[in-house]
């Protein structure tokens, strides 16, 4: 009799309280792709769905091609776990999303707080960081759900990454329809960017309104999509964060300068190093090699003073990149949509957090090979007089040369065209294990953007208030073109004679000139213009 008592309450609350007790368990209705069914899952009113494929596997001879279709399905596809990470160095001891790693890695992931597709809501499609040999798009970092109940869908993507995305070598050049070869990363993200125009609106999102936005190589990749023209119309708006046109960035780890004849070099010492180029067939000894085998032997790594690195990069290909980026954006050449471009104040340290032994003479040499005869000036621009100054002298240096007179650039760049461009330099130091040991470090502002904080890591009410704004301006932006809202700071657009910037510190404020003498000698530098 208790037994049935107590089912008897149960049937009670689910009919009294179904908000209450059926939300936990409400499954969200299949979605329907131009690819097939999938179903996602519902937590705290938000629908998520996770590891959805938008092409196929770039496996076996789709190695080294550009993305294709995806095979349609017709049962429903789950779309509830993440799918692994590409392929990529340190796979042992990252932990990205799922904590796997696979070819079969172009997928993507989107959260939307609509109930129901006709809703329209602005889009905004996260192409993550990682020097284009790291990353994935379900680190934990990147979770939309917070963005996504300021009224936007969020989509995180994967691309293929280091050699598998941007390989350069005679034989695929020679069987490319367009005669050239790397970039298919950049192919990669294109793609998603296709899926999202034929899907979106099945999440509840508008596909003529679509923010892309990225930090690090993310924020090169929106760069250089913003002067691809087969990205033309995929997207409404752009946010760059910590970084521009500048690719691999000759003032950052690498002598890598995005030409064909001087990558497609490291595409031959990478066959050679696999042992493939004396064979009959190389591209099809490449491919025959595991993905595992082809990034052990790439041997990535972003050190600042190895010149002689494999680094794996997008390339001026004359086809997605008919142009080098700093001319494209020099010229005016890029696509016609409103931007929000900026940096942090500690770029450099980051990629100084494992270097010894720093010396004036070991940053000389390191100024030489990227200035050349230009070095002595470098130095004067960057000075280090004594060896405890080297650190803060060349954090300086990439911080201003490798993002913030890009960012500066592609502002400038927009005066040119009709849509505006919103400069930022992100200056707030919250408490945390990283920031206390790297300062306003390279990518220390994802957590006030995506809102994935907590106090116990070290934020307090100072960086919850801070994550909030920033939410609402990057919403806003989403939404309209244009930062600014209620009961934000006003954030003017950016012009070159005045040269203002907002800056997001302790407070939100107006400053102008930033890194002013030290841009303006990097541009001066420029062995693009």
């Amino acid at each position: 009799m208790k037994i049935v008592n107590m089912t008897t309450i149960i049937l009670l609350l689910i009919i009294l309280l179904p908000g209450r007790v059926l939300a936990a368990d409400k499954k969200p209705d299949v979605i329907q792709l131009h690819s097939g069914p999938i179903s996602g899952k519902i937590e705290d009113g938000m629908r998520i769905f996770t590891g959805i494929p938008y092409a196929a596997p770039p496996t076996g001879e789709l190695r080294w091609k550009p993305p294709r279709e995806i095979a349609p399905w017709t049962q429903v596809k789950s779309a509830t776990a993440f799918s692994p990470s590409c392929p990529q160095p340190g796979q042992s001891v990252l932990a990205l999303g799922s904590g796997k790693f696979s070819e079969d890695c172009l997928y993507m992931n989107v959260w939307t707080p609509a109930e129901k597709p006709g809703e329209r809501l602005p889009v905004m499609v996260w192409i993550h960081g990682g020097a284009f040999n790291f990353g994935s798009a379900s680190q934990p970092e990147y979770d939309g759900k917070h963005l996504a109940e300021k009224g936007v869908v969020v989509v995180t993507i994967n691309y293929r990454l280091g050699p598998l995305g941007f390989l350069v070598h005679p034989l695929l050049s020679r069987e490319s329809p367009q005669g050239t070869s790397g970039n298919y990363a950049l192919l990669d993200q294109i793609a998603a960017l296709k899926w999202v125009q034929k899907n979106i609106a099945a999440f509840g999102g508008n596909p003529d309104q679509v923010t892309i936005f990225g930090q690090s190589a993310g924020s090169r990749s929106v760069s250089l999509l913003m002067i691809s023209p087969l990205s033309t119309g995929l997207f409404q708006r752009a946010i760059a964060e910590s970084g521009g046109p500048i690719i691999g960035s000759e003032y950052l780890s690498v002598g890598f300068n995005g030409d064909m004849a001087n990558v497609a070099k490291m595409g031959q010492k990478l066959a050679a190093k696999l042992g493939c180029d004396k064979s009959e067939d190389a591209l099809a000894a490449l491919r025959a090699k595991s993905a595992q085998e082809i990034v052990t032997a790439a041997d990535c790594k972003t050190d600042l003073f190895d010149d002689e690195a494999l680094f794996f990069a997008p390339v001026f290909d004359g086809w997605v990149l008919p142009k080098n980026p700093l001319t494209a954006f020099s010229g005016g050449q890029q696509h016609d949509v409103p931007i929000i471009v900026g940096s942090t104040l500690n770029e450099g340290t980051l990629y100084l957090a494992s270097e010894k032994d720093l010396t004036v003479e070991k940053y000389k040499t390191f100024l030489k090979s990227r200035f050349a005869e230009n070095s002595g000036q470098a130095f004067e621009m960057f000075p280090a007089l004594q060896a405890k100054d080297v650190a803060p002298a060349i954090d300086k240096l990439i911080t201003v040369a490798a993002n913030a007179q890009p960012a500066r650039l592609m502002a400038q760049a927009m005066e040119r065209k009709k849509s505006k461009a919103y400069l930022f330099h992100f200056t707030r130091l919250p408490n945390t294990v990283m920031a206390r040991k790297l300062k306003v470090h390279h990518g220390a502002e994802l957590a006030y953007v995506f809102g994935n904080m907590k106090k116990s890591d070290g934020y307090n009410d100072t960086d919850m208030e801070l994550s909030k704004k920033m939410m609402d301006y990057w919403v806003n932006f989403a939404k309209t073109g244009n930062p600014n809202g209620k009961d934000l700071a006003d954030w003017p657009a950016y012009e070159s004679q005045s040269d203002l910037n907002l800056e997001f510190g302790d407070i939100i404020r107006i400053n102008k000139h930033l890194y002013k003498k030290e841009a303006d000698f990097i541009d001066r530098m420029s062995s693009y213009r």
